[in-house]
């Protein structure tokens, strides 16, 4: 298994640089480093899932309000971008690497973002429960790490609220749907978008 984003205490020197991506239809100047995912700026499955979740201004049914949870965070785009496009939301940045969480902290300071709250899994409230969860989970852990981290954190849904998973299809986007469908059989699962070669999943509690 590669260590360079799945490790908690990645090796190498922590050599913080600067670089500029788009987050919020906007450009942002941010932080990345060598030892955490995608290092180099927006993976492309994470540029599929921030352009394709819905916009719920749009939505007959916008979901609950209430915190908004990214799994594997990374340096933070996909919580830094929920922030941004929600200032009066706590947003959970969660990821077992520390680098991981030393970076997004930086960049939610960088871009003066007070409400985002970065953790290792194990420091979040256990009884704090989410509006949406939004995701490109860390596929490459393998099967059964991928499934213990789904089984933790998806029933913390919120009545009505909303996991969106971004998955390649050649690493088995179909194949993850199909068993959330099987292992939640409480949740409605679909796929909500397909876009160059990636699948984002979705899956909805019901409502109270």
């Amino acid at each position: 298994m590669n260590q360079h984003y799945f490790s908690e205490s990645p090796e190498g020197e922590f050599r913080p640089r600067e670089i500029e991506t788009l987050l919020a239809g906007s450009p942002r100047s941010v932080l990345t480093a060598g030892g955490v995912f995608s290092p180099d700026g927006l993976d492309r499955g994470t540029a599929v899932l921030l352009r394709e979740l819905p916009d719920p201004s749009q939505l007959e049914d916008a979901g609950p309000e209430g915190p908004i949870l990214d799994i594997g965070c990374g340096w933070g785009p996909i919580a830094l971008a929920a922030a941004l496009e929600h200032p009066g939301r706590e947003v959970w940045a969660v990821d077992v690497n520390e680098r991981s969480r030393e970076l997004t902290a930086r960049n939610a300071a960088r871009l003066e973002l007070g409400n985002v709250r970065v953790a290792a899994p194990e420091e979040v409230p256990p009884g704090l429960a989410f509006a949406e969860i939004r995701s490109n989970p860390p596929i490459r852990v393998g099967k059964e790490v991928l499934h213990g981290i789904l089984r933790e954190w998806l029933p913390r849904l919120l009545p009505g609220g909303a996991a969106y998973l971004v998955v390649a299809k050649h690493l088995g986007a179909d194949s993850l749907q199909r068993w959330i469908a099987a292992e939640f059989p409480e949740l409605e699962v679909s796929r909500a978008a397909r876009d160059k070669g990636f699948h984002v999943i979705e899956a909805r509690a019901p409502r109270a």
